[in-house]
């Protein structure tokens, strides 16, 4: 029984075209089994005539007569002998608790599964179909029909009898009834009629495309997609027709209902049955011997193809040629499709073999995909339905996936699918570390390991440490930096790279590795020696992070010349720690670094390092002559004789004049600048800033036998002193450059002084006369006296408490207030009061304002 039932499952290969598979990189919509178990002994004596499919079990027709109910696994649950001869149609009710058959000699029964009453007739010509009422349980619907020359339906009536009914006659054999709702459908050798039992109409025709082909070798394949959509297909055409409610208003004797074909097509091949798959049709296709072409073999084997109709036309979604034991022999008659409601199981009948069709699953497609070798697509595929998969595992599928990549030498992607595919599982991911030892390939997995929470044993990690020492400094060094130095023995590996450098002792990798070893294990000034004498960019960085100044004292020059910017700002960043005579004395032998340090030193605080400011003149001259003169410009610790000397020694003449105009000698910095530089814009600008009489007198006896001079104390002269004085002195007939615009420009510069003073004296009257005016208005405004004021002069309230007693009271405007008999005598101007305090505090005397008199 075992192996019968391995045979029954075996996967869809077994039934499709395996070249079709080979050339097509489409996936298959449908999977296929062999309905096995029961099935096989019975078709083994027997061949299958029809079959009918429930949700819960199906029933299966044979050529002699018999019957079997069978579970979805083909199991026989009941048999029932109905007949010698072939059993024609088996019809069930929705429930399953009835069923209808008809054989080829005449007899039909209806029967309850769970009773065996019902109806029982032999008619005298074969019956070819029976339907019964999709309701037929409930009491009201006992109805079904029975097709052979006649189509007949049975009523039974309230006197427990049976009533017959002829629907339709007169047109040839009827070859299938399909029932639903209230709309019977049926095909004869004309066409396929609808009839509406409800209004007891018929409601439709339609009639047969292709008459040239014999209806009982081609019959008609009908199925209701659902209670208005019924699927034709007849020949090689296929209708789709949908059931209308017509509008009242055009009645009249017209059915109630009419039918619409919204789509119609014609098909390369027979049709052999039909059935719904959402918005698709699943067809089962005869092939027909049409071509010498077409190999034997391959030319009667059936279809099963899902196509998309259209309105016109068909679009083929898939299709599979099926392998079906004796297909050879078989003509189209001698197939059958049946469905299920519930579910997309698709069941092909032929006399000796039942094949199920079903959609394929999650578990399938991966399948397929693993077939096809596309490892990534499955394992994307699994991950997204892992909830809704039962054969794979997401880390088996990632595993094969590796493997594929492992196969193919495409090391670098398979160690980067490690990371995602081994997870947390530590043995899986020594294991593949080891595998990939084996192949050679630990660098290709050594970025991928686990360096988080989750880490492996420190020997794998060593161990691959250990390798890329051998054969690679740099990816090694890449590993050191990546990889926390708690993954690995830390003095296991400095001893490793230790023996290294006793080969290769200049190796700067090799040297900087070791550094950063000695980082990690904390021993930092062995770091730094290292990086000072690599002349490392981290050096700086160490010492900052790992507060090393101490043991740079000694190495400040080093520093320097490694990089004298950051080294400086290192130092004055952190004078605290390493002074700054300790720097000066570290670089007294070095008077080229020692200048960088104190200028920026200088920069950052004129007052600092005021004590070297007489060492700093020289270096200034010897390394950094235009940062000489802000030096002496800025600096007010600076000796000007030691300056001066240095200057003067080296030619120095503009940083010369400076010292010398500092030291108040400005007529000897005068004649330098003219007698040395020849420079009268600069001779005009020193006289400027000087602003000294005798310096424009020395500066414009010089210039007075010199024309281009002249020009320049024109051009210039005009704001400090006056031009008459220098033009008077100009010799006649001495030829002067530019001598017109030279005056054009004096006089301009005066009448620019002339309006600038006019406008000066207009802005002076118009704020004199506002500022009169707000006076005027704030002396003439009142002053409020009541009890609470008091005469600054005797302390008494200012008003008398008898208010009808006379009294005088004086109010000046700074709003001080006195008795008239307290005030002193009138000054030297008759007739003007000051206010006495006012007075002594030299505000300025205020004037009476307001005498009170009562």
């Amino acid at each position: 029984m075992a192996e019968v039932e391995e045979e029954g499952r075996k996967p869809s290969e077994e039934f499709t075209d395996e070249s079709e598979e080979e050339d097509s990189e489409e996936e298959p919509k449908l999977k296929y089994e062999r309905l096995s178990n029961g099935v096989t002994e019975i078709l083994q004596n027997d061949a299958a005539s029809c079959m009918t499919v429930h949700d819960k079990f199906l029933a299966l027709g044979t050529h002699f007569g018999k019957v079997f109910l069978l579970d979805i696994q083909g199991n026989v649950t009941q048999k029932f002998e109905i007949s010698s001869v072939k059993i024609n149609q088996i019809s069930l009710d929705e429930s399953g608790e009835h069923v209808g058959i008809c054989s080829e000699d005449g007899k039909v029964q209806v029967f309850g599964l769970y009773t065996r009453e019902g109806f029982h007739e032999n008619f005298d010509c074969p019956v070819k179909v029976v339907a019964l009422h999709p309701q037929f349980t409930r009491s009201n619907y006992k109805q079904f029909v029975t097709g052979g020359n006649k189509l007949l339906l049975y009523e039974r009536n309230w006197l427990n009898r049976w009533k017959t009914s002829v629907l339709h006659e007169g047109e040839g054999t009827i070859t299938n009834i399909q029932w639903r709702a209230n709309l019977i459908a049926w095909a004869n050798n004309v066409g396929v009629k609808i009839y509406d039992i409800s209004t007891k109409q018929r409601i439709t025709n339609v009639l047969r495309d292709n008459v040239a082909l014999r209806p009982d070798m081609y019959p008609c394949s009908l199925c209701w997609k659902d209670n208005t959509t019924l699927i034709v297909g007849w020949g090689s055409s296929i209708k789709i027709c949908v059931v209308k409610e017509r509008n009242p208003t055009e009645m009249r004797d017209l059915p109630s209902r009419y039918v619409e074909i919204v789509s119609a097509f014609e098909t390369e091949f027979f049709i052999s049955g039909l059935a719904p798959l959402a918005d698709q049709l699943v067809t089962l296709f005869f092939v027909k011997e049409n071509s010498d072409q077409m190999d034997e073999e391959f030319r009667a084997r059936p279809r099963l193809d899902i196509i998309q109709p259209l309105p016109e036309s068909c679009e083929e979604i898939s299709s599979d040629a099926l392998t079906v034991r004796n297909f050879q022999d078989n003509e189209c008659r001698d197939y059958r499709l049946e469905h299920a409601e519930g579910e997309s199981l698709f069941y092909i009948i032929s006399p000796k073999d039942i094949v199920v069709a079903k959609e394929r699953d999650q578990d399938d497609h991966i399948d397929w995909l693993l077939e096809k070798k596309k490892y990534e697509e499955a394992l994307m595929a699994a991950e997204i339905s892992f909830k809704n998969i039962k054969r794979h595992d997401v880390q088996k599928i990632g595993m094969a996936y590796i493997n594929h990549l492992v196969e193919k030498g495409d090391y670098d992607s398979a160690a980067r699918k490690c990371q995602k595919v081994l997870g947390k599982n530590m043995e899986l991911w020594e294991n593949e570390v080891y595998r990939f030892k084996t192949i050679g390939q630990l660098k290709a997995i050594s970025q991928y390991l686990p360096r988080g929470d989750l880490r492996l044993r420190p020997a794998i990690y060593e161990m691959i440490l250990h390798e890329f020492l051998k054969t690679d400094y740099e990816g090694f060094a890449t590993l050191i930096r990546e990889w926390p130095g708690e993954l690995y023995n830390n003095m296991a590996i400095v001893q490793a790279v230790t023996d290294q450098l006793k080969k290769y002792p200049t190796n700067s990798i090799l040297l900087t590795t070791l550094a950063e070893l000695y980082t990690y294990d904390q021993r930092y000034d062995r770091a730094l020696e290292i990086y000072l004498k690599l002349r490392h960019k981290d050096v700086y960085q160490l010492i900052h992070k790992h507060n090393l100044f101490s043991s740079i004292e000694d190495k400040i020059v080093l520093l320097m010349e490694f990089d004298k910017e950051k080294a400086v700002d290192m130092l004055l960043d952190n004078e605290d720690k390493i002074s700054t005579d300790r720097v000066v004395e570290e670089l007294a032998d070095r008077p080229e670094l020692l200048h960088v340090y104190l200028h920026k030193l200088f920069k950052r605080d004129h007052h600092k390092g005021q004590k070297y400011h007489e060492r700093q003149i020289g270096l200034y001259a010897e390394y950094d002559r235009p940062n000489l003169l802000p030096f002496l410009r800025d600096s007010t610790h600076c000796p000007l004789e030691k300056a001066l000397e240095i200057c003067q020694q080296r030619n120095f003449v503009e940083e010369t004049v400076f010292l010398l105009s500092r030291m108040g000698n400005c007529r000897r910095a005068l004649q330098m600048i003219m007698e040395e530089l020849e420079d009268v814009d600069k001779a005009i600008e020193f006289a400027k800033e000087q602003d000294d009489a005798e310096l424009w007198e020395d500066l414009i006896s010089y210039s007075i036998d010199k024309p281009p001079f002249i020009t320049g104390l024109l051009n210039n002269i005009g704001t400090h002193v006056d031009p008459i004085l220098l033009i008077h002195r100009i010799k006649e007939g001495m030829e002067i450059p530019n001598l017109r615009d030279s005056l054009v420009k004096i006089l301009q510069d005066y009448n620019l002084q002339i309006l600038l003073r006019e406008g000066c004296k207009k802005i002076l009257v118009a704020d004199s006369l506002s500022l009169l005016q707000k006076m005027h208005r704030t002396q003439m405004r009142g002053v409020r006296v009541d009890e609470e004021n008091i005469c600054e002069s005797c302390h008494a309230t200012i008003l008398p408490s008898d208010m009808a007693k006379p009294f005088n009271v004086v109010v000046f405007h700074c709003r001080h207030m006195f008795h008239k008999e307290c005030l002193p005598s009138s000054g030297t101007i008759p007739g003007v009061q000051f206010c006495n305090i006012c007075s002594a505090k030299r505000r300025g005397p205020g004037s009476g304002i307001l005498e009170m008199k009562k």
